[in-house]
């Protein structure tokens, strides 16, 4: 099973990813550069945290012109596993792949801690393995994570079941404590925490693994 970890320039959780995917999760990941027109085999893309082109105008909104985001749209459309992590989450919304923004944190300052998350459904291919209402403690580092919509969208992620991760105590301002989301399609995830930093038991929680594990184990990702 192989992953594509997109490097745009600023990124800096990318080999984070890889560790996680290659001795945590023991796949194949391979490092995509943003200039690249194509995502290869790969069967699963990761587009990692860090502060693409310097965060310039605003978090993500460069990086959605890379030459590599027309392959991952077209890759998500087909029902391709995406996942955006921290910068990952705020290129995804500025792509128009998932619904609402990142705005700067309700006290205006970075934030870099652990957290504490409730899985608030397992009908994702990114939360199946883990329980409903299962606490996953793993870190965020973020200074423009508060999520925001407008109400019609924040309802429809609600009777959708799209919120698929909460925080139970709300670090950010984000609207509905809301952490993590997916597509209509359930086959993109955007999230904020960083759970590639909570994969090895040298970091201090492996919380954040049984949403990569799920991941694996999806239909929807398969050896080819």
């Amino acid at each position: 099973m192989k992953f594509g970890i997109v490097v745009f320039p600023g990124s800096n959780c990318d080999h984070d990813a890889w560790y996680s995917v290659t001795h945590n999760l023991h796949q194949e990941a391979e490092l995509l550069w943003h200039d690249s027109s194509s995502l290869g085999d790969v069967d699963a893309v990761i587009l990692p945290g860090g502060f693409s082109y310097g965060d310039y105008l605003r978090c993500g909104a460069i990086a959605k012109f890379s030459r590599i985001m027309a392959a991952v749209r077209s890759f998500a459309c087909d029902g391709g596993l995406v996942l955006g992590l921290c910068n990952g989450f705020q290129i995804l919304v500025e792509s128009g792949l998932l619904p609402g923004a990142l705005i700067r944190n309700r006290g205006l300052k970075f934030i870099c801690s652990p957290v504490e998350l409730r899985v608030e459904t397992t009908n994702s291919p990114f939360t199946s393995m883990a329980q409903k209402g299962r606490i996953l403690r793993i870190p965020i580092a973020h200074g423009e994570g508060c999520y925001v919509a407008d109400a019609h969208t924040l309802d429809a992620l609600e009777a959708e079941d799209r919120v698929l991760l909460r925080y139970a105590a709300n670090p950010n301002g984000s609207l509905r404590d809301i952490a993590g989301i997916c597509n209509a399609g359930r086959n993109v995830m955007g999230m904020m925490p960083h759970p590639e930093r909570a994969a090895d038991p040298l970091m201090g929680s492996t919380d954040g693994l049984v949403l990569l594990q799920s991941m694996v184990a999806s239909p929807a990702l398969q050896v080819k």
